[in-house]
């Protein structure tokens, strides 16, 4: 879920015609992120592929606040990933994170984008078996979300070192996340079972139909992660949270860019 929390991660809300209105909490307005770094400057073999600065994500285009295809994180997270990645690594795989610091501008972008039911340019891709209209109640989106406090990132494994992957085209054949890897959007990270943000239950960390090597590759990911003090969201394979997060009740919304890097 796009608001996953360090509190109790919400469930389902009841079917409803349209999307409800979430509280969204009122941003802390530094201009700077304060503690915060740019993760390649804590370790540069981390692989990035910052997804909302492009036009390849469930939206279709750039989102509000993505300035810079950056990943920032508060230095508590990313020196813990780095210690992810030495332990990748040793194994012959590599990090590659797809989003991380989310400023609330964003989030609200989302929110926004979900009450217009006119665009629909990737659902093809990114939720084929679930209308627009569904994607709050069913927990696919939500406001808040903890990538606004600086300690969360979506991530994924890629071999080392990565396979080529061909750039995204507005306008291409989109595929459904959920078909077989070879079919959809050939993302170099090895086999998860479903690309990134996949609105399909498919998509949850241990769903039965997740088998074989996707299924070993998620626990793989998941005990590195682990191991290094983050915790997953049960929905989304991708989705970490560093358990020790230093701005637990804290939205930023200063951009995605390195001049918001106190």
């Amino acid at each position: 879920m796009l608001g996953g929390c360090s509190r109790a991660e919400p469930r389902p809300a009841a079917p409803t015609a349209s999307p409800p209105t979430p509280v969204s909490p009122t941003p802390s307005p530094v201009e700077r992120l304060p503690g915060f770094v740019v993760l390649t400057d804590v370790d540069p073999r981390i692989h990035a592929d910052i997804r909302y600065a492009t036009p390849h994500n469930f939206v279709g285009r750039p989102i509000t606040g993505y300035r810079e295809p950056l990943c920032l994180l508060t230095r508590q997270a990313a020196e813990a990933l780095r210690r992810v990645q030495d332990a990748a690594l040793a194994g012959g795989h590599s990090l590659k994170v797809y989003d991380c610091y989310r400023p609330q501008p964003a989030v609200d972008d989302f929110v926004a984008w979900s009450k217009r039911p006119g665009e629909q340019q990737t659902k093809a891709e990114f939720y084929p078996d679930v209308p627009k209209n569904r994607l709050f109640a069913d927990g696919y989106i939500g406001a808040p979300t903890a990538h606004s406090r600086g300690s969360t990132m979506d991530l994924t494994l890629v071999d080392e070192p990565p396979a080529d992957q061909p750039p995204y085209r507005v306008g291409q054949p989109l595929v459904a996340c959920t078909a077989p890897p070879g079919q959809r959007f050939a993302d170099n990270s090895i086999d998860m079972g479903t690309g990134f943000d996949c609105f399909d239950s498919r998509a949850h960390t241990a769903d039965a139909r997740v088998t074989g090597t996707p299924r070993d590759n998620r626990r793989l990911l998941q005990r590195l992660m682990t191991d290094a003090g983050f915790v997953n969201y049960d929905r989304e394979w991708w989705h970490y949270r560093l358990r020790d997060e230093p701005y637990p009740d804290t939205f930023f919304a200063a951009p995605v860019a390195r001049s918001s890097v106190g």
